[in-house]
């Protein structure tokens, strides 16, 4: 018999009662691997009310002993890296070491989140007036909601839950209900650290779910990371009902390549970045923007052979490159965008449609696929297709390939592969993206940064992780003080200034 997940409510495993599952697959072979419940509004507001009721306590708690949970819990982190491994590459489909590689820029923004005593301290002025002095300090927000996409089921909870429940919230996470059972490891981990029941809770769902969290009252602040029309939704929803929202959205990140470029460092940077965890990340090269033809001809010689030799299987299997997609629906979606590149006239170079594996015919594969001649106007171009899909796109000059860039709806991140300092200035400076890469292709920031794009890739005003969601995280409050000394004057009627 199939297992059945279960909600993370209080501490403890809570069976799902709302009567509805969903099936999560093993991408690599198209079979069951377990169901998950999907919560009704009143397992969600359960879960609220846990947060809600734990709040006080943990808000009260001195930041260096939340501190402290927070060091035994990347110690365990590390200690179960390759479990929390295994369970994405069961789930989502990338390689293993691929999902090594998620747990361990997750367990950077823990790191950060251990350094929260000295990123609360405020600040201090003696004597803004006669005998007055003013301070200002940062306190947390409450129960505190994280939203989080298929792609990163570890590391995308962890750019969120560590620094709110470090900062003093209480956390409800909602992850994916493609790929839960990464969350619930999380939660296991989290209580023997030594964290307190109801601080943090997993609850698994759909947008039945997402909604009732995002009107729920006692919520104070979401975040999300998907596509811009959820996040766009997502923000709207949160806002509409007072809360505090970051949501990422959607990308298509463009990596331009200059005629001086060391090509054989700019055909491994796109290699890796356009199809690592077979193109499902939001930071991937989708668009190779080649300036001149000869610099094309030259990129496109290279690329080929590398795409058509490409190592495809399941993400358990030694030696393999890229897995599979997420579900059978999302590879449909990826071969239907082929499908359309070709009928709109785009040069299709290497075909990943039909392909099969040997021992996992029923895998959800998709191979590399390379396009030429791309042009603007096309759907593979403009639309987000999070798939192991690069398309080349030829320019005559630098400036049409930066005017391509800040053109395009999204501004998530972007690169650029040069020799020439002052085109890569100009370009850092110039370009309207948030994470920006000089010869280097997928620009994350670390976690003591802050991650966001521009445009239609962030909706609302701070970005994750770093010093940033600190602020998002807490909200600011100043104190004015005066002690009075002798007679007192009486009362004063007129605005208050600093004499």
């Amino acid at each position: 018999m199939t297992e059945t997940l279960s909600h993370y409510v209080h501490g403890e495993q809570v069976a799902g009662t709302s009567g509805r599952f969903a099936d999560v697959f093993n991408p690599a072979t198209g079979e069951v691997r377990v169901r998950v419940p999907l919560a009704s509004a009143g397992e969600v507001n359960a879960a609220v009310a846990a947060a809600k009721a734990a709040f006080p306590a943990w808000a009260a708690t001195p930041p260096l002993r939340r501190a402290r949970i927070m060091y035994r819990f990347k110690s365990l982190m590390e200690e179960n890296a390759d479990r929390l491994a295994a369970l994405i590459s069961a789930e989502h489909g990338k390689v293993h070491d691929d999902a090594l590689g998620e747990v361990t820029r997750g367990l950077e923004v823990v790191e950060f989140a251990c350094g929260i005593p000295h990123l609360l301290k405020g600040e201090v002025t003696e004597n803004v007036g006669t005998n007055v002095d003013s301070h200002s300090l940062r306190q947390p927000l409450g129960v505190t909601v994280g939203i989080t996409p298929f792609n990163f089921p570890v590391m995308v909870p962890c750019w969120m839950f560590p620094v709110a429940l470090a900062c003093g919230n209480t956390f409800i996470l909602k992850p994916s209900e493609r790929d839960p059972s990464p969350s619930l490891l999380i939660a296991e981990l989290l209580r023997q650290a030594g964290l307190p029941s109801g601080v943090f809770n997993v609850v698994h769902g759909d947008k039945g779910a997402v909604d009732t969290l995002l009107t729920h009252p006692d919520v104070q602040a979401v975040s999300f990371v998907g596509s811009t029309p959820i996040a766009r939704y997502i923000y709207g929803t949160g806002c509409a009902h007072g809360k505090r929202v970051q949501a990422l959205g959607g990308a298509k990140n463009h990596m331009i390549v200059m005629p001086d470029a060391d090509m054989d460092l700019t055909v491994d940077a796109l290699m890796g970045a356009a199809y690592g965890s077979a193109g499902e990340r939001c930071m991937a090269i989708s668009v190779a923007v080649a300036v001149t033809d000869a610099t094309a001809d030259a990129l496109i010689a290279k690329l080929v052979p590398r795409v058509q030799a490409l190592k495809i299987g399941p993400g358990n299997r030694p030696g393999v490159e890229m897995g599979p997609l997420v579900t059978a629906a999302h590879r449909d979606k990826v071969v239907g965008y082929i499908d359309t590149g070709v009928a709109e006239g785009a040069e299709l170079l290497v075909d990943g449609r039909g392909l099969t594996i040997e021992g996992n015919e029923g895998g959800f594969f998709v191979g590399g696929t390379l396009f030429d001649r791309v042009t603007p106007a096309m759907t593979i171009y403009r639309e987000e297709i999070f798939g192991p899909v690069l398309a080349v796109v030829r320019v005559p000059d630098y400036a049409s390939a930066a005017k391509l860039i800040n053109d395009h709806e999204f501004g998530n991140g972007t690169a650029i592969f040069t020799r020439d300092g002052d085109t890569a200035r100009h370009f850092a400076h110039a370009i309207q993206v948030g994470m920006v890469g000089i010869n280097v292709p997928i620009p994350v920031p670390m976690a003591f940064h802050s991650f966001g794009g521009w445009k239609a890739s962030l909706f609302g005003d701070h970005h994750m992780h770093g010093p940033e969601g600190v602020r998002f995280y807490t909200r600011l409050k100043t104190i004015t003080t005066r002690w009075p000394t002798g007679i007192r004057a009486g009362a004063d009627f007129v605005m208050p200034t600093m004499n």
